[in-house]
């Protein structure tokens, strides 16, 4: 055993894979560790309540205050969720309570930015990795589509953007095998995102047009006019829904989305052909629409009735007409497959998601909390000795589970030292609670936690403003 009680030889080799040399930087973002821990709670409190990591004999004691902590951590987040759905409500696009409040166009930009601002903060507490709208690229691959997809998204119609992914990891399906004429079964891996995380809200139609007519032009290029702009922007948006309007606030969780078919997840993506179905389409109609030229043309030269030449024209009609049709039918084939996939994909919209991420950062903050807890509980530390516990924690789930993380050890001291359960001394020592005196502390923090609401005042209009 270490000192910080995690088992010595992973302690080390978290010592040595910390110090080994940087990966280089042409690795894509999504293979560096993240601060997600894939393990239950539940697996968690198990292990590091087993007698070996308590030698003095409190391991029931242990576990009867992780468990007390585990309950007031979910009530803290609790609070919030009850805060971010007062903030949501004049942005909901799917309430069906009574609008009893109205908001004048400047606190509805207020609750705007907090709410926004307020996702930011749960989703980093559920340790999702955020992707800056002028970064949006960098997450995107150039590997050919899982699903046979050419799409594309203008982010720069959106006023708020916010997306976050957890979990880049690879699953495994089985496809058939054209080399073995589908006859058999071939494992294929495929990079996925298991969280995606989006919040969006559309400019106004004015605004955006705006942008563009006041947006430079490349050289060669005439100004475009409002005519002009205006049109760009209701093509961009003639795929949404009319439901879908700029004064609604939209939050979309997806699972296991494909990294190399990111983009089906916005609102606003455009399917276009693929190189290869523009060659095949192209190939078609030339060679139907030549042949019914030539057609045409032969019964023209032998024309001497007025009833073969409106036969001839309208056979010609028919083959450009078939082409258009194949054209149609194929973009018709690409939308049922975004349309497929994307229902499957999904878990959860708007109210629905607040709810399950502020279960999923309760989650996080109450695994980082009974691992930093164990580590320090029973040996004496100093805050000098962060990176020492750090790794140590972070080598003890490779050992036990095979998972690689980026611990974060100081968001964990910090709200165990706001909860009074650490304290650092003068000289720098970490002091915990032993575990019966830690679980009597949570068990008054419950007593008092009614006593300790802010006092609300409601305006005429029916805002609440704390005191």
């Amino acid at each position: 055993m270490t000192a910080d009680g995690m088992p010595k030889d992973t302690s080390e080799a978290a010592v040595a894979q910390t110090g080994s040399a940087p990966a280089p930087r042409a690795q894509a973002a999504e293979h560096r560790r993240e601060k997600f821990i894939p393990v239950t709670r539940h697996a968690l409190l198990d292990r590091l309540t087993a007698p070996a990591l308590w030698p003095k004999g409190d391991h029931r004691e242990a576990r009867r205050f992780l468990r007390y902590l585990d309950y007031w951590r979910r009530h803290s987040y609790s609070a919030k969720l009850l805060d971010l759905e007062q903030l949501y409500e004049p942005f909901s696009p799917d309430t069906d309570l009574l609008q009893t409040r109205s908001f004048t166009a400047e606190e509805r930009q207020i609750m705007q930015k907090r709410l926004v601002s307020h996702m930011d903060e749960l989703l980093t507490q559920g340790n999702f990795t955020r992707v800056d709208a002028d970064q949006f690229h960098l997450i995107l691959t150039t590997d050919d589509s899982h699903y046979g997809l050419d799409l594309q998204v203008d982010t720069d119609d959106f006023e708020e953007l916010l997306i976050f992914y957890r979990g880049a990891t690879e699953v495994v399906e089985r496809h058939r095998d054209p080399m073995k004429a589908y006859l058999a079964w071939r494992e294929v891996k495929v990079p996925v995102y298991q969280r995606l995380f989006i919040l969006f809200k559309l400019k106004p139609f004015e605004k955006r047009v705006q942008e563009l007519l006041e947006a430079p032009m490349p050289d060669k290029k005439k100004p475009l006019d409002r005519k002009r702009a205006e049109a760009i922007v209701r093509r961009q948006r003639k795929m949404l829904p009319e439901t879908v309007l700029s004064d609604y606030i939209y939050i979309k969780l997806f699972k296991n989305i494909p990294r190399t078919d990111l983009e089906m997840a916005f609102p606003n993506t455009e399917v276009r052909f693929r190189l290869l179905d523009k060659i095949k389409l192209g190939l078609t109609a030339s060679s139907g629409v030549g042949a019914g030229v030539v057609g045409t043309a032969t019964k023209l030269a032998m024309i001497s009735n007025p009833y073969t030449l409106v036969m001839a024209l309208a056979g010609l009609g028919g083959v450009a007409a078939r082409q258009v049709s194949n054209f149609i039918n194929q973009r018709n084939r690409y939308m049922q497959v975004l349309a497929k996939n994307l229902y499957f994909h999904s878990m959860a919209d708007n109210r629905g998601v607040m709810t399950l991420l502020a279960d999923r950062a309760a989650d996080e903050d109450i695994k980082e909390e009974m691992l930093l807890y164990t580590a320090i509980a029973n040996v004496r530390f100093k805050v000098h000795d962060l990176k020492t516990i750090d790794e140590g924690i972070e080598g003890y789930l490779s050992q036990t589970f095979g998972v690689k993380v980026d611990f974060d050890v100081s968001d964990a001291l910090e709200r165990l030292q706001k909860e009074q359960i650490v304290t650092v001394l003068e000289d720098g020592t970490l002091r915990t609670l032993p575990p019966p005196e830690a679980a009597l502390h949570i068990d008054k923090l419950w007593d008092a936690c009614l006593d300790q609401l802010p006092d609300i005042t409601t305006t005429g209009e029916g805002q609440e403003i704390e005191r």
